[in-house]
């Protein structure tokens, strides 16, 4: 029996990367408070948020010092823009701040609301800066299959995953996909990382050279894949790809918009995986998701091309209203005060052998194929068959249902395509708690095993 609560939100909302049409069946989960890394539905029913939200609350919830950040800017100065020249401290200081701290040479800070205009602004600024540099045909965009950036028409056409597509007359024409890095799906039998990160660069060197070096302007991926199914790269796979850009002159895109801020156990997952990035993009951790916020990171020569351009146009026409919220600048300041003070990367590396142990052991399970992660994000595949890595049909949502188990014993993950189900708990995470996590997710999988079984999934 649906509650009244359920039932006003059947009526009134839609609700992304949902079956609209199963949800008005079973209606939602609706959350209430939150506390550390704990989240309590209206019955107070708690939950471990294993998925720090959507990536992003690496605080975890109810954190006191970004609630009175917040209170303390809404009274001293609650909104004005950047546009203009018009500028203020909390601004200043962010980008002072991210300069500091960034994996590669940054000159300047852009700032938006969410990922995907991020990575919507770094597809403009490419086609801008080009343009300025009389290379009208270098425009093209290359992302990789199975990547996610976001959900704006320029930033999900760079997503590579179909439901982000179908129907919505997606992928913008210059946009092309190059190979998925998921060894575990898609190497070849017998082949190692390294050969298959080898094999990989090969293939974007022959796109690059298929469609001509000189309409290519840039290259975009995540360190790690987050709604591809939080896969990690291969051994040697970024080292491969920065030889391919350096060799065409191809702009590297750095996407942290997940593994930003420590989620690798470091900074930044550019430094973990050495990228050679020209810019990159930020958000979701940046605020501990307190406050919606986002920044592109650009090198100097990027930035004077804008300053060049400006000059001869007249002004820089591209922003949105909250670009620089004062608000959401004041807490990202104290939420990279936070990582900083208590030593949040030094945390994550602590606690990160615990999860990625737990996280290795549901490999034993019957139907898990893989298990992998990095600092504290990691995926399991659900399979068939371990020994030839069948899949289930897709339509059985065998993922799923799994995360739906997980859902009754009181842990909140993630299922994606191909049966993955991610992990990313807030960065606040005790090994105590990580041990809870993983064991109730644990009872879920055997729920999962035994539905699988009645429905006659598994291989004969």
């Amino acid at each position: 029996m649906l509650t009244n609560l359920a039932v006003r939100d059947i009526e009134t909302l839609i609700h992304p990367y949902t079956n609209l049409a199963t949800h008005r069946e079973v209606g939602p989960l609706v959350l209430e408070r939150g506390k550390g890394v704990f989240v309590y539905d209206t019955a107070g029913k708690d939950y471990i948020e294993g998925m720090a939200g959507l990536w992003c609350t690496s605080l975890g919830y109810s954190n006191d010092e970004l609630a009175e950040t917040a209170y303390e800017q809404l009274k001293k100065l609650p909104f004005t823009h950047i546009f203009s020249g018009r500028s203020h401290d909390p601004a200043i200081e962010l980008a002072e701040k991210l300069k500091e701290i960034a994996p590669v040479p940054i000159s300047k800070v852009f700032y938006g609301s969410a990922g995907s205009d991020a990575n919507d602004t770094q597809v403009k600024l490419v086609w801008y800066m080009n343009n300025a540099l009389g290379r009208p045909q270098k425009k093209k965009i290359i992302s990789r299959l199975k990547g996610y950036h976001g959900v704006t028409v320029a930033s999900a056409s760079l997503t590579g995953l179909p439901a982000n597509h179908t129907d919505f007359d997606l992928p913008l024409p210059g946009i092309l996909h190059t190979s998925c890095p998921h060894h575990y799906r898609f190497a070849h039998p017998g082949e190692s990382e390294l050969d298959f990160s080898v094999r990989l660069a090969a293939e974007l060197d022959e796109m690059i050279q298929r469609e001509g070096p000189d309409t290519v302007a840039a290259f975009i991926a995540e360190p790690v894949m987050g709604a591809g199914g939080a896969v990690t790269p291969p051994e040697g796979y970024f080292e491969a790809i920065n030889a391919v850009l350096a060799k065409y002159d191809i702009l590297f895109i750095s996407d942290e918009v997940i593994t930003g801020f420590g989620r690798t156990g470091e900074m930044f997952g550019t430094t973990t995986y050495k990228m050679n990035a020209d810019t990159l993009s930020c958000a979701k951790a940046l605020t501990s998701a307190y406050f919606p916020l986002s920044a592109v990171m650009v090198s100097e020569p990027v930035y004077q091309v804008l300053v060049d351009q400006s000059r001869k146009i007249g002004t820089f026409g591209h922003g949105n209203t909250y670009a620089g919220h004062p608000v959401g600048c004041a807490v990202a300041v104290k939420t990279l005060e936070i990582y900083q003070r208590d030593k949040i990367i030094e945390r994550v590396r602590q606690v990160s052998p615990k999860f990625l142990a737990r996280l290795g052991k549901l490999a034993e399970h019957p139907l898990v194929g893989e298990a992998r992660g990095v600092g504290l994000i990691g995926g399991i595949e659900l399979v068939k068959d371990k020994a030839s890595k069948a899949q289930f049909e897709a339509k059985k949502a065998v993922a799923a249902k799994s995360v739906s188990f997980a859902q009754e014993e009181g842990v909140i993950l993630r299922a994606m395509g191909g049966d993955r189900v991610a992990f990313c708990p807030p960065l606040v995470i005790s090994e105590a708690e990580i041990d809870e996590m993983f064991d109730r997710y644990e009872r879920a999988l055997g729920k999962t095993l035994d539905w699988v079984k009645a429905e006659g999934l598994l291989a004969a």
